[in-house]
């Protein structure tokens, strides 16, 4: 009878979830982080970024060096890695006639034939739909605005007559590695190479997937040894990732929309995991989201190519990760909410407390959390 009357408490939560979400409000979700501890340049070494480990069964905290990792994983557990890669999408033109400076960020290709882009551009006062938009000192690329979308969006098209591979090389030779605004410098050559996984493969975010970036080669490698799996998602990071939330009832906010693709042959690597009892670690908020998007009905992972506006908030049942990996991240952010809802409110916000207190760096180039 006890045993009916748990499965029967447990199913009420699970299905009152969404409805009890109402509950958590933005506000309690602010926490004081001094500018200081915001981390404008990466470790020295990928893998030597400190790490802060919670038991989200005891709030119980330690800390150590990210490399440590490898102790809390064993043969046959699972690490889930967003392969996405970061492409140069920050450019700078200039708009014909006047010569004015604008920055285009390119979002996302909406044609790869015709060459629309959808983008964000500043000032956006001065672009209007049919103004030309020069790029490189010899004009390397030429767009023309062909559509308004917000107020700073707009749908460009490049005037480019060779194929899509020269013009990719053209991009890369403009673009910008796309660091995060509050990031207070300019991007240099070792960002390049800093701000991407050794794991990318699949270009399309225009934000790097942060928790990933602290693996090593050297690392990885001793993971493998170990018989870690690696299973990949792919999750192109748009700029949503950075949006604030503006309304106190987080019933009410409303993400914007990310691809992502599942493989089965991956989903089939952390299935196998659940069925032997495994650890499975989410690496980063962007892989948690992608594999909460493709929950079967027995609970198990599918194979997947999609689009995810998932929002995840405190209270949620997690279906497939019973590990994650993330950095630290702003006050009042979607990320931190979903970091909440993993590893409990009062932990991960004392954790926090702890992590400021310690003068842990914070954001996409800080420090790292393993939440297990």
């Amino acid at each position: 009878m006890r045993l009916i009357k748990y499965e029967k408490e447990k199913l009420n939560s699970y299905f009152c979830t969404s409805k009890n979400s109402s509950r958590m409000k933005l506000s309690q979700f602010k926490f004081n982080l001094p500018e200081s501890l915001v981390a404008n340049n990466p470790a020295e070494q990928r893998d030597e970024a400190r790490l802060m480990v919670l038991h989200k069964d005891s709030g119980k905290i330690e800390h150590k060096i990210f490399k440590d990792v490898l102790g809390y994983f064993d043969d046959k557990d699972v690490m889930i890695l967003n392969n996405t890669k970061v492409f140069p999408a920050r450019l700078y033109g200039n708009k014909e006639k006047t010569g004015a400076t604008i920055e285009v960020f390119l979002l996302r290709e909406l044609n790869k034939e015709l060459r629309l882009w959808d983008v964000l551009v500043d000032p956006a006062r001065k672009i209007r739909v049919g103004n030309k938009l020069y790029f490189g000192d010899d004009d390397l690329l030429v767009a023309e605005v062909v559509d308004n979308t917000t107020s700073r969006g707009r749908t460009i098209r490049f005037l480019f007559e060779g194929t899509d591979e020269e013009f990719r090389k053209n991009v890369e030779i403009l673009g910008e590695t796309p660091l995060p605004k509050y990031i207070k410098r300019k991007a240099t050559a070792e960002d390049k190479e800093r701000y991407q996984t050794i794991f990318a493969k699949h270009e399309g975010a225009v934000a790097a997937p942060t928790a990933g970036l602290h693996f090593s080669r050297e690392l990885m490698k001793r993971l493998e040894l170990k018989g870690v799996e690696f299973a990949e998602v792919t999750l192109h990071v748009g700029l949503g990732t950075f949006r604030t939330v503006e309304v106190e009832d987080l019933t009410k906010h409303k993400m914007d929309s990310e691809q992502f693709i599942i493989e089965q042959k991956d989903a089939n690597i952390v299935n196998k995991a659940i069925e032997d009892r495994k650890k499975i670690c989410a690496v980063g908020t962007t892989s948690m989201r992608a594999i909460e998007s493709a929950v079967s009905a027995n609970r198990t992972l599918k194979a997947a190519n999609d689009w995810t506006s998932k929002f995840i908030f405190p209270p949620y049942d997690f279906s497939i990760a019973n590990a994650m990996i993330t950095n630290f991240h702003t006050p009042e952010s979607t990320l931190l909410m979903m970091v909440s809802a993993f590893g409990g409110y009062e932990n991960v916000m004392n954790a926090y407390e702890v992590a400021v207190k310690e003068k842990y760096k914070f954001y996409s180039y800080g420090d790292a959390m393993l939440i297990i």
